[in-house]
C-alpha cells in the first residue's frame, strides 16, 4: 500500500465554516494577530487569549467536517494515509482519519504554560485563569503560537520524506516551517497541490488542481484511483 502525506491547512476547514485571520487581512475574529496568537501576547494578556481560544473552541463544537475531509479519510481505503496538518481544530478527527499530526497544536486540549506535558484533553470546556496543572502552572491552550518552536516538524519532515505521494491542500505554503515540508519529498515523488489561487513550487513533479477544498478533493479522488 503507498504511503499518502497529506499536508492541510486553514482552506480545508474554511467550507465547515472556520475562519482564520489570513481572511480579514491580519486580524482574526476582529483581533490583531499579534494579540491572540503569539507568545508575546500570552504574556501581556492572558486573560484575552484564553477568552479568545474558549470562543474559538465553542465555535468549533458546533462545526461539521465537510466533504473534503471525508475525502481525505477515505483515502486510508486504498493508501497508508498520514495527516499533516496546520489547522487546530478536530475535523480531521471527526471525519474518520486515523493517524494525524498536528503541527500547531489541538484546540481540545491544554498544559502547563511552561511545559509540553502532561497535555490535558479539555474538549470544549473554558480554560480561566487560576486554572492549574498537576504542578501548579497555569493551563494555557494546547497551541504553537508565532514566537514558539514546532515540536511535531520533525516527525512531520519524517513522514514526507518517505511518503510515495503528497498532497497538499488549503495552504498557500506561505508560512514556515510547515511550508518547508515539501522540501523533504524525495525526486520524482509526485505532489497534488488543492487551493483555488495559483501556487508555484520550485519542483518539477507537481500537479495543482486550482479549486476549493471539496471540490479539489473529489477531483483528486478520481486522480488517486490511477495512483495506487
Amino acid at each position: 500500500m503507498k504511503r499518502l502525506a497529506v499536508l492541510s491547512g486553514a482552506g480545508v476547514s474554511k467550507e465547515s465554516g472556520i475562519n482564520t485571520f489570513r481572511d480579514s487581512g491580519g486580524l482574526w475574529e476582529q483581533y490583531p494577530v499579534e494579540d491572540v496568537a503569539s507568545i508575546e501576547g500570552w504574556y501581556r494578556n492572558p486573560g484575552l487569549v484564553l477568552d479568545f481560544y474558549n470562543a474559538r473552541r465553542k465555535d468549533i463544537q458546533h462545526k461539521e467536517p465537510n466533504e473534503a475531509h471525508r475525502i481525505i479519510a477515505a483515502l486510508e481505503k486504498d493508501f497508508k494515509v498520514t495527516v499533516i496538518t496546520q489547522n487546530i481544530d478536530n475535523l480531521h478527527e471527526r471525519a474518520g482519519s486515523s493517524d494525524i499530526i498536528h503541527l500547531h497544536g489541538e484546540i481540545t486540549k491544554a498544559r502547563g504554560e511552561h511545559s509540553l506535558q502532561p497535555v490535558y484533553d479539555i474538549g470544549y470546556n473554558d480554560i480561566r485563569l487560576g486554572d492549574k496543572d498537576s504542578r501548579g502552572e497555569q493551563l494555557r491552550p494546547h497551541i504553537v503560537w508565532f514566537g514558539e518552536p514546532v515540536p511535531m516538524i520533525e516527525k512531520a519532515a519524517e513522514v514526507v520524506s518517505q511518503c510515495d505521494i503528497l498532497l497538499v491542500i488549503g495552504t498557500s505554503l506561505a508560512v514556515y516551517p510547515a511550508a518547508g515540508l515539501v522540501g523533504y519529498v524525495r525526486n520524482g515523488v509526485p505532489v497534488y497541490l488543492v487551493d483555488p489561487a495559483p501556487i508555484t513550487l520550485g519542483y518539477k513533479h507537481y500537479t495543482q488542481i486550482q479549486d476549493v477544498a471539496t471540490a479539489g478533493m473529489r477531483r483528486f479522488a478520481d486522480i488517486a484511483r490511477n495512483l495506487k
